[in-house]
């Protein structure tokens, strides 16, 4: 079978999933729907308590927990090649850090919901343009100094977590506890995150022939004509900024954006051309899912989703740690 039939099969394979995911998000919890009444009530005919609960309620959620999935796993695969690691993660470079430096300094001030999102995406652009200042310093800017630099970043912002957490009244905890695990129950309306998922896709897919000389590494990038200075600070502003979208949708949730594009550069190879747009639909795919289990398995309570997505993130990460190490030794 050629390769772009082979890519266009599996692209077909994800975006089935993604909406088969979607149509169980709208099915699934603790409030029986039935396939008509989701159908009435994506179609604007159903206006009782189902379509209220579909369209109001499960709708908003599962389109968020898909653009969250989606955000995060593009911002993977694009900061896996920045830094030419495979198991490279989205938050590695502080962003998430400083998202919860903001969002937590809002919630310990008593702010809204609303102010709470705008202090985090605030404490992750700061996060950005700090570790970016520093690590192109005087303009020389290598992986291992970038990868330095969030690291220290990140340590940093733990730090400042650590302590508002400390000094929290106890009534706020949980829900601070519940934003540092991942939480779509507060995602608010989906159309910004979906949007900036767009555009993200928009903007990094005609970036897809550099970014596959690039992975081969500085030296042959050059050769070839790549810019490699202006592609690497592109990229790395457009993972920062898809994985500062999601973090203030959804909160902190883990391993989508490390393991969903090992996985899935495992299916299709490493060209970039296919494995960014199916990077984000599995991400997005594989988010609804979680949230649509952490919801319904101990309904009416709802678990954080970051819990899931790590309960099923630990053991593929440590599968595919152990093969990269094993095909290393060899």
């Amino acid at each position: 079978m050629p390769s772009r039939r082979r890519a266009l099969l599996l692209l077909a394979a994800l975006a089935a999933l993604a909406l088969a995911s979607l149509v169980a998000a709208l099915l699934a919890g603790s409030y029986a729907v039935a396939p008509g009444e989701v159908w009435a009530a994506l179609t604007g005919t159903g206006q009782d308590t189902a379509g209220a609960v579909v369209s109001g309620l499960r709708l908003p959620r599962a389109l968020a927990a898909f653009a969250c999935g989606g955000l995060l796993a593009l911002a993977g695969a694009l900061m896996q090649v920045l830094l030419r690691n495979p198991l490279a993660d989205p938050y590695v470079l502080g962003i998430s850090g400083g998202a919860a430096v903001g969002a937590l300094l809002a919630m310990l001030a008593g702010l809204a919901l609303a102010l709470i999102n705008l202090f985090a995406f605030a404490g992750a652009f700061a996060a950005m343009l700090l570790v970016f200042g520093l690590a192109r310093g005087d303009g020389s800017w290598t992986q291992t100094r970038l990868l330095l630099t969030g690291v220290i970043v990140a340590a940093g912002c733990s730090a400042v977590v650590a302590l508002i957490l400390s000094v929290a009244p106890e009534h706020q905890l949980r829900s601070m506890l519940f934003w540092l695990m991942g939480d779509l129950s507060h995602a608010g309306t989906p159309w910004p995150a979906l949007l900036v998922l767009a555009l993200g896709l928009a903007a990094a897919l005609p970036l897809s022939r550099d970014l596959n000389l690039l992975a081969r590494g500085d030296l042959i990038a050059r050769t070839l004509g790549v810019r490699v200075r202006g592609l690497r600070g592109a990229v790395y502003v457009l993972a920062s900024l898809l994985t500062a979208v999601a973090v203030t949708t959804a909160g902190s949730v883990g391993f989508v954006g490390l393991v969903v594009p090992h996985l899935v550069r495992l299916a299709v190879g490493n060209d970039q051309r296919v494995l960014l747009p199916a990077a984000a639909l599995a991400g997005g795919s594989l988010l609804v899912i979680a949230d649509t289990l952490a919801r319904t398995l101990v309904a009416p309570q709802q678990l954080p989703v970051g819990v899931l997505t790590a309960l099923l993130g630990v053991p593929v990460f440590l599968y595919l740690l152990s093969r990269q190490t094993k095909g290393s030794a060899t």
